[in-house]
């Protein structure tokens, strides 16, 4: 029996009203947070972590999941992201960075960031040179790669389906989301503000100490400084939702973690520096790096302290201190004038100064031999020792105690 035009109307009405699944709007906003939410674990875990940088492995079950809703909610092709993410680590903030903000500018990569990537994308020296290892199966050359963008249809008509009219927003808001807090946030604020641990060799930044929102990826400065760990986090007030995820999984059998950040190993203190000091200092020279700048900072306030007490002018010092523990090199031409100046008015920081890269130039001379560094740094270790400066005494000290 046929439908009265009227009912056929009321019925159409009520569908683009409700959709299929009448849902609150408040359950409309937590179904579009949560496959949000779906999307960037998809992309943290299985693109970044397991693909790009094989820090991890996945069963074929969380791996082909996640690859599947990749297709449906962003049609990304695994092989593509994967390539333009190994080249952006391989060309970090040179022109040839796919999106450094160092490079084009950071309102280039906040606002376009997008079509940064989709430029990129279609570049084939790149797919072709850093693309190993991605998946290059018949689902894959077949569905995923041919058909890319049929999988944001398909999520499109399925919004329509289940919420009406209201699910257009939703597929809106889930085909935004990747672009602006991946390509925008992460590529262009995460290589231009926030603070850093390390000095790793770039100017990558975290975002934030807690890495919610992007998956954990807003701890972007402690993946550059170990681009093969699977945890991000490494602060004791860092957090991290991609690595609880990844325990989770490997817990019950479906992953496996196959590097984190190195820890220094702390023993007894030895007499003199050896071999296995050197070793200590090399594998973990961006943690031994950040306790010098910590040492570094507890003398800058100290200085200050006694500036202060002695109603100094502490205008030189207070502009300087954030680049005392920075490399040469990271230090903005505007900032050396005053970095030179108060580097002359406090010999004890200038001698923190000189002695810091001293000791980075042992990672980084790999004319030296062996037995060359391992005598250079116990030359290093009896001059902070002797110097009577305070934080150096400390600092060699707990350097000596270091083991691979």
């Amino acid at each position: 029996m046929l439908l009265p035009d009227w009912a056929v109307l009321n019925a159409a009405v009520d569908w683009l009203s409700n959709g299929l699944l009448n849902l609150s709007w408040w359950e409309i906003v937590l179904y579009t947070l949560v496959t949000t939410h779906i999307t960037i674990a998809s992309i943290t875990i299985y693109l970044h972590r397991h693909q790009a940088h094989r820090a991890m492995d996945l069963h074929a079950l969380p791996a082909h999941f996640f690859r599947f809703w990749l297709w449906l909610a962003t049609g990304q092709v695994t092989k593509e992201w994967v390539s333009i993410h190994r080249k952006h680590h391989a060309k970090c903030e040179t022109k040839d960075d796919p999106h450094s903000p160092v490079a084009h500018g950071i309102k280039t990569v906040f606002w376009t960031g997008a079509e940064l990537y989709r430029k990129e994308s279609k570049n084939l020296e790149t797919i072709a040179k850093f693309s190993h290892g991605c998946p290059n199966d018949w689902i894959e050359r077949n569905l995923y790669s041919r058909f890319s963008w049929q999988g944001v249809g398909l999520m499109l008509i399925l919004n329509l389906a289940l919420f009406g009219a209201a699910g257009l927003t939703v597929w809106a808001i889930q085909m935004v989301w990747t672009p602006f807090w991946a390509a925008g946030v992460i590529n262009g604020i995460g290589h231009y503000f926030g603070y850093r641990n390390f000095e790793a060799p770039d100017a990558s930044t975290n975002v934030s100490p807690w890495g919610i929102i992007i998956g954990g990826e807003e701890l972007h400065n402690n993946h550059h400084t170990y681009p093969t760990s699977a945890k991000f986090s490494v602060k004791p007030y860092e957090f991290d939702i991609g690595w609880m995820y990844i325990c989770a999984l490997e817990k019950v059998g479906l992953a496996k973690v196959k590097k984190t950040p190195p820890k220094l190993q702390l023993g007894a203190i030895k007499p003199v520096a050896d071999e296995k000091t050197l070793e200590a200092l090399i594998a973990n020279r961006y943690e031994v790096m950040a306790g010098f700048a910590r040492e570094m900072r507890q003398a800058c306030k100290a200085e200050l302290e006694t500036i202060k007490a002695r109603k100094g002018d502490l205008s030189a010092l207070q502009a300087a201190k954030r680049w005392m523990h920075r490399d040469a090199e990271k230090v903005p031409a505007a900032a050396q004038p005053q970095l030179a100046q108060a580097r002359a008015a406090h010999p004890v920081l200038d001698k923190m100064v000189v002695m810091r890269e001293e000791l980075r130039q042992m990672w980084l001379n790999t004319s030296q031999s062996r037995e060359q560094l391992t005598a250079d740094l116990q030359a290093w270790c009896h001059r902070a020792e002797s110097s009577g400066i305070e934080a150096l005494q400390k600092f060699s000290m707990k350097l000596r105690a270091a083991h691979a």
